[in-house]
């Protein structure tokens, strides 16, 4: 007697709504990490050139604290 299988895989598919996922999860990270850098750098920008001082920046360093890319 002969069997013939009919379940169906659905790897695929479930690849490509992983993929679509990970789309979704890394432009939401992106979106917040440039969220982040926009307030941090609003907020450095409203303070004097004396506040600035205080905690050791001078106005040219408030991009590269906003990006996080500043080592301390």
């Amino acid at each position: 007697m002969a069997a013939f299988d009919t379940t169906r895989t659905t790897y695929a598919s479930a690849g490509i709504a992983n993929r679509i996922t990970s789309l979704v999860s890394a432009s939401v990270a992106a979106l917040v990490a440039w969220n982040d850098a926009r307030v941090t750098r609003n907020a450095l920008s409203a303070l004097s050139d004396r506040e600035l001082e205080d905690i050791g920046l001078c106005r040219g360093d408030i991009d590269s604290v906003a990006e996080g890319s500043m080592l301390s």
